[in-house]
């Protein structure tokens, strides 16, 4: 049986969407097939994302960032949007299914210091991954 696949779709494609992503293959690849996107991709995965998720055992460092049209005609059963810009600009993905929003701050907007700012990317990655094991984790998609 072919695994749903599920793309998660933010502006620059460098934390969220790469968060979610790494953490929907690392803990369900077996059910599901994980991609991410954006619509104005950037030039690197940000660093803060990785150290957040390798503070849970999942290495998104060979993670590039790629481009919403990179999955154009591409099928999709689900895409899901993480940042509100998102949301606004791709409110439908043509080639998913079906597209969802769930909407998480933007953790490089955190003012603070270093160390403020990456639990700000911390924040981000507890709110997806408990979206993800609440929702996808369950089966909703079979």
């Amino acid at each position: 049986m072919d695994r749903p696949r599920i793309l998660f779709v933010c502006t620059a494609n460098a934390a969220r969407s790469q968060m979610a992503e790494g953490y929907l293959r690392a803990k369900y690849g077996d059910k599901y097939e994980a991609f991410s996107a954006g619509f104005r991709p950037a030039g690197r995965v940000s660093s803060r994302a990785i150290t957040a998720m390798k503070e849970i055992g999942i290495d998104i460092s060979g993670h590039q960032p790629k481009s919403l049209a990179t999955f154009d005609g591409v099928p999709l059963d689900l895409a899901i949007t993480l940042c509100d810009n998102a949301r606004a600009v791709c409110p439908v993905v043509p080639s998913a299914k079906k597209t969802i929003h769930f909407s998480v701050p933007d953790p490089h907007l955190t003012p603070g210091t270093d160390d403020e700012i990456l639990d700000g990317y911390r924040r981000a990655r507890d709110m997806i991954t408990a979206w993800i094991d609440r929702t996808l984790g369950v089966g909703i998609m079979g």
